[in-house]
């Protein structure tokens, strides 16, 4: 069992309590339609008026202090979302992601303090090789988070499948992923290496993690 998930207390919410019990027994939770396709097409909206403006920039590796760009092992562009000036498609899914801390804070005493977020845009030919989210000096990161905002009908020959590295009973197995629209993943930061696969299509999502003090 997760070392995360040890003090469950009173349960209410069915969908958070499974996002619980399912990092609890392998560490990761895939939920289907947590954003609705209407929602999914609102965020995706917002993220091609970002690019229209254009604020994105290429994706670095390191923390935020201390990056560099490697193309050789990341390809995707970045955009990060202040939620003290999000609009109105953004502050919906801020909305739910709060929701969803403060479940995990009354129920499993995480201490999410801060959360961070950004777009991801992943063009063509584009991929982010095997990682870790946790940084040497740095280990707030405890879960991460990816939302995909693929328009429906994502097929999987379009690749850009996250990959997640798990060991069972002493074995490493992959778990793979596709990014289907509205589907989410939470994953323990510093303890699941994974990778984004090359893809055959532009590839869209919100990634974050939810942090400590």
């Amino acid at each position: 069992m997760s070392h995360l998930f040890e003090a469950l207390d009173f349960c209410e919410n069915p969908l958070y309590e499974q996002i619980i019990s399912d990092i609890g027994k392998q560490q990761y939770s895939i939920v289907e339609n947590f954003f609705s396709l209407e929602e999914v097409d609102l965020l995706r909206q917002s993220l091609v008026i970002r690019q229209e403006e254009d604020a994105f920039k290429k994706a670095a590796i390191g923390n935020r202090v201390n990056e560099s760009i490697v193309k050789s092992i990341r390809g995707d562009h970045i955009f990060w979302i202040d939620e003290t000036i999000a609009n109105t498609s953004e502050l919906l899914f801020f909305n739910k992601v709060n929701d969803l801390i403060t479940y995990l804070n009354r129920t499993c005493f995480l201490g999410i303090l801060h959360k961070e977020f950004h777009y991801a845009v992943y063009p063509k030919s584009t991929f982010y090789k095997r990682h870790i989210d946790t940084f040497q000096n740095d280990d707030r990161r405890k879960l991460s988070f990816v939302c995909y905002l693929n328009e429906e009908g994502w097929l999987p020959e379009n690749g850009g499948e996250l990959v997640l590295y798990l060991n069972e009973n002493g074995q490493e197995t992959e778990k793979i992923i596709y990014p289907f629209p509205g589907r989410i993943v939470i994953f323990e930061s510093q303890i699941i290496e994974h990778e984004v696969r090359p893809v055959n299509a532009e590839r869209l999502s919100i990634t974050g993690w939810l942090k400590t003090r």
